[in-house]
């Protein structure tokens, strides 16, 4: 069988993604070797995954035309797989946070941080989650941890969806990250950023 062909909870330009039960303070690894060796067709311990100096997996020969990521809060365990990209995700437990604010304006783009404040406190969780699930993904695409500067990229909102409107130079062009948000259950919400190679 072919890995496009496998069975996925979302797809998109050749990248597949499932979302998964985890067991809290677990590794994610085990659960993302298992996913994607029944989507390979190969054992898990059979799968060339190394990681790189800041801990993000790749595939190496014969898979290295692939890319892989995967990412796990609470009960919910996020892996993405493509082709000819780089990716990154990010999944999170919605939880109330009292100091999203005070996080955004040490953390966050100035002009995000008015967005967020714009927001009904109702809504506000949401949306910094929303953007922390995009700023994470893009810095795991790109091997990057959070200490390179969440300032250093500013989403905006684009519909119902969020966009890189600009970045770091280091990042490449903006227009050149796509980015799919979205709440992949109740209680969670996910970012999955990719770029061409």
């Amino acid at each position: 069988m072919n890995w496009r062909d496998a069975r996925a909870d979302w797809r998109h330009d050749g990248i597949a993604v499932w979302l998964l039960p985890h067991t809290p303070r677990q590794r994610g690894e085990p659960g993302a070797r298992l996913i994607l060796s029944q989507a390979l067709g190969q054992p898990p311990h059979t799968l060339p995954i190394v990681r790189d100096a800041q801990g993000r997996p790749h595939f190496i020969e014969p898979l290295r035309h692939l890319e892989t990521g995967w990412s796990h809060s609470g009960e919910a365990l996020l892996v993405a797989l493509g082709e000819g990209i780089e990716l990154g995700v990010d999944v999170e437990r919605l939880r109330p946070r009292p100091r999203a604010m005070e996080v955004a304006r040490r953390f966050f783009h100035p002009e995000e941080t008015q967005w967020l404040q714009s927001q009904e406190d109702s809504a506000r969780d949401d949306a910094f989650f929303r953007l922390w699930c995009a700023k994470e993904a893009v810095l795991k695409a790109h091997g990057q941890g959070l200490s390179f500067g969440l300032h250093r990229l500013r989403f905006v909102p684009d519909g119902p969806r969020l966009r890189l409107a600009e970045c770091d130079a280091s990042l490449g062009r903006a227009q050149d990250w796509r980015l799919h948000d979205w709440q992949p259950r109740p209680g969670y919400h996910a970012a999955l950023a990719w770029h061409p190679r």
